[in-house]
């Protein structure tokens, strides 16, 4: 089994309703993100590849150009511009046509934090 991962970085504004930290998270403020998406699965027999690295280019070409110097609170379907909503909308622009898709990380390098998506719902 082989995991083939590829990231991209964007940035992005948002304003963000929270109960700690409200003043500068109400205010339009924005983030360096960097994101990671992993495919899993057995190469092909006939390519020896586990995805075909140009169609995942793509992929994520489409999914960045639509995040990249955006105000995320204008993208209809993401919510609250969180993290573990950023992860799930790119899940959802890649999935299913990245059908061996694993997970998606995004990152905010400047402060260490991390949220993973793997595509299954989990009972609260």
């Amino acid at each position: 089994m082989f995991e083939l991962s590829k990231q991209f970085r964007f940035d992005a504004a948002h304003t963000l309703d929270r109960s700690i930290q409200t003043e500068s998270s109400r205010r339009i403020h924005g983030h360096s993100y960097r994101a990671e998406v992993t495919v899993r699965g057995r190469p092909d027999p006939v390519t020896g590849m586990v995805v075909d690295l140009g169609v995942l280019e793509q992929m994520i070409e489409n999914a960045r150009d639509a995040l990249d110097h955006r105000f995320l609170d204008e993208i209809n379907d993401l919510g609250p511009a969180t993290m573990e909503n950023l992860s799930r909308w790119i899940w959802d622009r890649l999935h299913p046509a990245i059908a061996n898709l694993h997970r998606v990380s995004v990152f905010r390098d400047s402060s260490g934090e991390t949220c993973t998506f793997w595509g299954e719902e989990v009972a609260a």
